[in-house]
């Protein structure tokens, strides 16, 4: 079931209009990403790039529904952004993950809240739930009540081009690789959450001059994947440019999570969500391309 891949874009964007500043890589959890990174991850150098991954949702395309291997996790998000001034800003965000046996998936992202609930000291929540079986996604605001249900793409098929875009990333990056733009090192394994993952490292190096830089600008973006259970289990990246940033999987428990997780409760009302695609506005239909090895 590929389908699957061109929804969670779409989840990003929802959550672009919903979450504020808020970004993860929780996403990562839901399927079996490649331990190589997408195409914005060698843009910009580090695990969530620009574009949405401020938000952590622009590589929302898992590569296939994992059945029979269930988990619940927790998992934190956090960015540190240095001002010119030596002013920081940190962010950190709770991300709850649930996969049940059917490859249902489950992200509770908890952040501190903004404005009133700042003040108030209550947190933000923001719920997805992707449901493989039933052919249904949802976004749901705790604070409304309302849960978007979100378009799929009919039929589960690859849009037409998808593969040549991916065909010439890969190849871009094959290149750069080739010309020590970028360089790409093995990490070993280590044991993450009680994981073996094993790490990739990826340094992309910006010449001198080449985007007005006076120095050569040197960005990093690692991540650790575990195959046992087919998820990314901590990433981490700094870019010069954006800060520095990393996500990391603190307790993983293998158990089957309550089916009412990937339910809309009763007490909320559904409405139909709008499609809204990677590398477009609001209604757009370009798909991200295929993480490589997918």
């Amino acid at each position: 079931m590929k389908w699957n891949k061109y929804i969670f874009p779409a989840l990003g964007m929802v959550l672009l209009c919903g979450a504020g500043t808020v970004r993860s890589q929780g996403q990562e959890l839901a399927g079996a990403p490649p331990p190589g990174p997408g195409p914005d991850e060698i843009r910009h150098g580090g695990p969530m790039g620009g574009r949405m991954e401020i938000l952590g949702f622009g590589e929302m395309h898992p590569g296939r529904v994992v059945a029979g291997a269930p988990f619940v996790a927790v998992a934190t998000d956090s960015s540190v952004q240095t001002l010119a001034d030596g002013n920081t800003i940190n962010r950190t965000v709770q991300i709850n993950i649930s996969r049940d046996s059917q490859g249902r998936t489950r992200r509770e992202l908890v952040f501190p809240g903004v404005g009133a609930l700042a003040a108030a000291g209550q947190p933000k929540m923001f719920i997805m739930i992707f449901d493989p079986v039933a052919g249904t996604a949802y976004a749901l605001h705790p604070d409304t009540k309302i849960a978007e249900k979100l378009p799929l793409p009919s039929g589960g098929k690859r849009p037409q081009g998808q593969g040549d875009v991916q065909a010439k990333f890969e190849a871009r990056m094959q290149e750069e690789i080739a010309s020590g733009i970028l360089k790409k090192e093995d990490l070993g394994t280590q044991t993450i959450a009680g994981l073996s993952a094993q790490g990739t490292r990826y340094t992309r190096t910006i010449a001198a001059g080449q985007v007005g830089n006076a120095k050569a600008i040197v960005a990093t973006s690692e991540r650790w994947y575990a195959p046992d259970l087919q998820i990314v289990v901590k990433t981490a990246g700094n870019d010069p440019r954006l800060g520095e940033r990393s996500f990391v999987v603190t307790s993983l428990q293998r158990q089957e999570p309550a089916g009412s997780l990937f339910t809309v409760p009763a007490d909320y009302t559904i409405q139909a969500g709008k499609p809204r695609m990677h590398g477009k506005g609001p209604g757009g239909t370009a798909p991200p391309p295929v993480p490589p090895g997918e």
